[in-house]
């Protein structure tokens, strides 16, 4: 399957460039971001407001880095780095205990 949400390594680096490509490939998966939405409780109408919403962007993330394999499938979709994509996905999570900012 063809998608239209990759992005420039440029845009990659910057976390709400790479969250969004993130969206519009599982947006590109009916059955995948239907998983997603069906975990998260997002109505798909409250999508399109959500991503302003750094608690969407976050769980979003938390969606995709909870399973590798779905994690690695976007990377090699997209053309996103794996460290790009958890670059992302500490950029929107709330500091971990090991982190030292909690």
């Amino acid at each position: 399957m063809q998608s239209n949400f990759k992005t420039s390594k440029q845009q990659a680096a910057d976390p709400h460039a790479t969250a969004i490509a993130v969206l519009g490939w599982l947006a590109d998966d009916p059955d995948m971001f239907g998983r997603f939405l069906a975990l998260t409780g997002v109505a798909p109408g409250q999508v399109r407001s959500a991503v302003n919403d750094p608690g969407f962007l976050a769980g979003m993330m938390d969606f995709l880095m909870n399973h590798e394999p779905t994690a690695m499938a976007f990377c090699a979709a997209s053309g996103i780095s794996p460290e790009a994509v958890t670059a992302a996905w500490q950029h929107f999570s709330s500091p971990g205990l090991d982190s030292g900012e909690y």
